[in-house]
């Protein structure tokens, strides 16, 4: 990539594919959501908070990824963003349905993210884009879009609801 395309802070393919990934993972979850609705009553509050929090972050996520950045509106839709991601991991943390009662493999990656985003946040703070767009786009991969796809597969709450 050229040195001027590095700098940039407009939105490049990588970017711009997150974005379309997080709005196509947000519309998978609010079919999920809605077909899921007779069974409603039975999820406990913290799969509501933490659910609740993700479809804030994939709602902003292209938002952010993809409108003119370092604008007030941008750090005002970012700290929005890093809250609803913070509240995520943190609640996803008592969220214990694969394994009743026992952490699981899926919560090393709340620990990452209660870990990255502030970190993102200095980066932001500190005007090193490049270590907050390369933090931004990690977070945006793994804990938004692979996670995110796993929350379907393997007899899970939204993809029971999603394909059942």
């Amino acid at each position: 990539m050229a040195d001027a395309a590095r700098r940039t802070t407009a939105p490049v393919r990588t970017e711009r594919a997150l974005g379309w990934g997080a709005l196509a993972l947000l519309a998978a979850v609010v079919i999920a959501v809605a077909r899921g609705r007779p069974h409603w009553p039975m999820v406990p509050a913290v799969v509501w908070i933490h659910l609740a929090a993700m479809i804030v972050v994939l709602a902003l996520t292209p938002v952010l990824l993809w409108r003119r950045r370092g604008t007030i509106a941008h750090r005002r839709l970012g700290w929005i963003w890093a809250v609803a991601m913070m509240i995520s991991a943190v609640d996803s943390l008592f969220v214990h349905s694969v394994r009743p009662g026992r952490f699981s493999p899926i919560h090393l990656l709340s620990i990452l993210v209660l870990v990255a985003v502030p970190g993102a946040v200095r980066a932001a703070r500190r005007h090193d884009v490049a270590r907050h767009r390369r933090t931004i786009r990690a977070l945006a991969i793994g804990a938004l879009l692979v996670a995110g796809f796993f929350t379907f597969p393997f007899g899970r709450m939204l993809g029971a609801w999603l394909f059942g």
